[in-house]
Parts: structure tokens; sequence; C-alpha cells
């Protein structure tokens, strides 16, 4: 079995991933509330296929139709909290690399300046297992969906980043949706 987990963090995921090992998560003793793992739940108002996010309740639903949602746990950095409205999936990318924006980097020169040459994707990268870049129209709109190396702070607002799903969630959410998904952020 460590094998296959090897495996997925190399970068290649299916639909019957095992689950990451603890230090994928940066922390061996980590368990995450029931409410926050993925789940089949009641939800409404948005056609199949749409992403929703409810920054305020700490959770991304996947419609799947039917009045159902596959629902997701997150953590909301300060640009999830600032976002609202549409966008679409424009850039999916397995283990991205991370470069801290020149505002991160002037706000806390001590903890971002080391990074500005950027972070290459790995289980150590702030953007986690994967990415999801949201567009409206053809400008960026610097607003992510991506995994976390940090599990403890999903359920909660976090000093940066944007939407993040523990690494796992993120991959699975990943497999799921195609480029050109509409996100609604509340």
């Amino acid at each position: 079995m460590i094998s296959r987990r090897i495996f997925i963090l190399a970068g290649t995921a299916s639909a019957l991933m095992p689950t990451l090992p603890a230090w994928a998560h940066g922390s061996k003793n980590f368990k995450l509330e029931d409410k926050y793992k993925p789940q089949t739940v009641n939800y409404s108002g948005y056609k199949k296929g749409t992403i929703v996010v409810d920054t305020k309740n700490y959770f991304l639903y996947l419609m799947l139709g039917d009045g159902k949602a596959r629902r997701y746990g997150v953590g909301v950095g300060k640009a999830g909290l600032a976002f609202k409205g549409r966008a679409k999936i424009k850039r999916k990318v397995k283990w991205p690399s991370w470069t801290p924006t020149p505002n991160m980097i002037r706000r806390e020169p001590k903890k971002y300046a080391r990074y500005a040459g950027g972070v290459p994707g790995g289980p150590s990268n702030p953007l986690g297992a994967r990415a999801l870049y949201l567009y409206q129209g053809n400008r960026d709109t610097y607003y992510r969906i991506h995994g976390t190396t940090q599990p403890w702070s999903i359920g909660r607002s976090v000093s940066n980043g944007c939407i993040r799903l523990v690494n796992e969630y993120a991959i699975d959410l990943y497999e799921r949706v195609p480029k050109g998904t509409e996100v609604v952020v509340l």
C-alpha cells in the first residue's frame, strides 16, 4: 500500500486513490472533523457541474443535479474572503509551483522574500497537490482552489491563500471537474 501512496504523490491520481499518508498533510496526529469530509448533501439552486463556494460557512459544493451536491470542507484565505462572484476554471495543474505575490512580499518580507523565485511543486508546496485557476473572461482573478499542507486550516479563515482543501480532496475535486467549469463564490 505504501508504494501506491507514493505513486499518487508523484502526480498520478486515480478515481480509486488511497488516503494520502499523514506526512503529506504536515501532521501525523491531525484528524479532520467529519462535517468537513466529502459527502453528498441536499443543495440546490445551481446547474449540475457548477462549483459553489460558501466562504462564510467554509464549504465548497460540486453540484451533482437533482438537488444534490458533493460537499467539501475548505479553509478560506484573505483572497477567498475578498473575491465574490462568478468565474471559470481555465487552468488545472497537478503539483503546481507557487510564488508569493509582490503584495505578500511587501507585507511580510521576512516570511516571503526568500520564496520570491518560487517554490517548485511537490508535497511541501503551499498550493498542495492540485490547483484550479479561476478566470473571468481572459483575465486571471489570481483566485485559486487548491490543496494544502496545513489541513488544520480547514473550517477556518487563514492568513493567505484562496480556497484550500485537504490534498486528497483537492485531487478528488480536480479529477471530477473539467476546464470551463463555472465557479460561484458567495
